[in-house]
């Protein structure tokens, strides 16, 4: 079975639509709805993903720590 996860905030609590999803017409699917008890998980999960892509980005393993703590040390300063 292959799982899809799709976040929405719920406007009308009387219905839920779900649109642009990857199954094809006449696909049978089932359907799990959980509410999510602590915003802070979904936070972090983001932050998480940031992370990822900014780690992933072309140049970014070329940086040092003394590079980083430098700038670090600069805005401190206001420079």
């Amino acid at each position: 079975m292959n799982a899809y996860k799709k976040y929405i905030t719920i406007t009308d609590p009387s219905q839920v639509i779900l649109s642009d999803l990857p199954f094809q017409v006449g696909q049978r699917v089932e359907i799990i709805i959980l509410a999510e008890d602590n915003p802070r998980a979904e936070i972090s999960k983001k932050l998480r993903d940031l992370f990822d892509k900014t780690q992933s980005l072309p140049g970014v393993q070329d940086i040092t720590e003394a590079e980083i703590s430098a700038e670090i040390e600069a805005y401190k300063r206001g420079e």
